[in-house]
């Protein structure tokens, strides 16, 4: 198995000069253990213990002072989530020591993870989300956060791979989960049927009791199928034969173990007749391409898929090149009630970057007729883009840069 370097890295190392408590939390098996033993080996040396030994876990949550007589600082605390107990010994040992980098925790259930920190630990931990693989942590690449600069653009220039169309939609089926990229497992159909199993019998019920795994398979395979799309909650409901009270909740359970996530659209007060309805995206595309079928990267790039799975994979890039450098992302789309429609929205220092997203090697001037709605608002429009499948970085005009997929890597 070859370890795969983590953009993220560079920020636990920064930040554990600061802060004396570091958590980085993400879905299951996306490799934030790894990571962080990583760093241990490369010179940030410490104790590592595992909440899922269930000896260690009962210590924990017994006797969380006793636990740290043991096991001392620097530590790294591993599924943290399960022993919310430890959080406030945490906490007085941070304000009596006061020592920069002591703990290192990961977790894999965010909602339980940060109602625990927001009681005892606010203000005394740096927070950092770790997902699957970017394209560019595959190639072995730096990635700064994506921007809308041809300068910045322009340095990757030399950097990126060429990356054909056949060789984009095979990265897309292939998914981004560090076990299958790293060589640690070797069918794909084996480690995703596994993944998902382990998601539904343990994490989700650990969120929400009484859940029926079939049913909520049953759910996923639906939402995979109407990715990059507008969520419409009745119409999963009637195809889930459940009522949408529980579409709301069994999507909060999915958006929880980071499977999911959501583009808000863009408002803003000058604005109106604008569509409120989020988008639903996948951080992982593997995971839908499995979900609905696609039995190869050939039969998924001819199929009816192609086009969301397409846009899906180009704004999971996005995310996490903005994520994995530890920073927010103000990302957005814009859609209102005539169909003027703006793929993806960058809101930076007060300007608005439009970009479009189009699976063509051609893109033409009248794709980016919707960007001129943004300058009704009150804030500067920016160059806009049109992220393709086009072989070199080029421009339509002085305000629409053409920019091939493979710069997101």
């Amino acid at each position: 198995m070859n370890y795969i370097t983590r953009t993220l890295q560079k920020k636990v190392l920064e930040l554990s000069e600061e802060y004396a408590a570091i958590l980085i939390t993400g879905p299951r098996q996306v490799g934030k253990t790894t990571m962080l033993q990583e760093l241990m080996k490369e010179g940030a040396p410490r104790e590592y213990v595992s909440l899922d030994d269930l000896t260690e876990l009962s210590l924990a949550k017994r006797d969380p002072a006793l636990f740290f007589q043991i096991h001392k600082p620097p530590i790294l605390i591993d599924e943290v989530q399960y022993a919310p107990e430890l959080f406030r010994t945490i906490k007085m040992m941070i304000d009596r020591d006061h020592r920069p980098g002591d703990f290192w925790l990961t977790g894999s259930q965010l909602f339980r993870l940060m109602e625990g920190v927001q009681e005892s630990l606010a203000g005394r931990v740096a927070l950092l989300n770790l997902f699957s693989l970017s394209q560019a942590e595959i190639d072995g690449l730096p990635q700064p956060p994506f921007k809308v600069s041809l300068e910045s653009l322009l340095q990757r220039k030399e950097k990126v791979p060429a990356r054909s169309a056949p060789e984009v939609f095979e990265e897309i089926w292939k998914g981004s989960m560090p076990a299958l990229r790293s060589g640690a497992a070797n069918e794909r159909n084996t480690f995703y049927s596994a993944y998902i199993r382990t998601l539904l019998e343990r994490d989700a019920r650990n969120i929400s009791a009484g859940l029926d795994p079939l049913k909520i398979f049953n759910f996923m395979t639906i939402l995979a199928a109407k990715d990059s799309q507008l969520v419409n909650y009745k119409a999963i409901a009637d195809e889930a034969a459940i009522n949408q009270a529980t579409v709301k909740n069994w999507l909060h359970i999915l958006e929880t173990l980071g499977l999911i996530f959501y583009l808000h659209p863009y408002s803003n007060n000058t604005l109106k007749r604008l569509i409120k309805t989020p988008k639903l995206y996948f951080y992982d595309t593997g995971l839908v391409s499995y979900l609905t079928r696609w039995t190869s990267p050939e039969v998924l790039m001819a199929g009816a898929m192609n086009g969301a799975l397409f846009e899906n994979y180009v704004v999971s890039e996005i995310m996490k090149s903005y994520l994995h450098n530890g920073k927010r992302p103000f990302i957005y789309y814009y859609r209102d009630k005539d169909s003027r429609e703006i793929d993806l929205v960058l809101e930076e220092n007060g300007t608005l970057y439009p970009i479009e997203i189009k699976k063509t090697a051609h893109p033409e001037k009248k794709m980016t007729s919707s960007f001129s709605v943004l300058d009704r608002t009150n804030l500067k429009r920016g160059t806009g883009a049109i992220l393709c499948m086009a072989e070199n970085l080029t421009a339509l005009d002085r305000d629409t840069l053409v920019i091939p997929v493979k710069y997101l890597g």
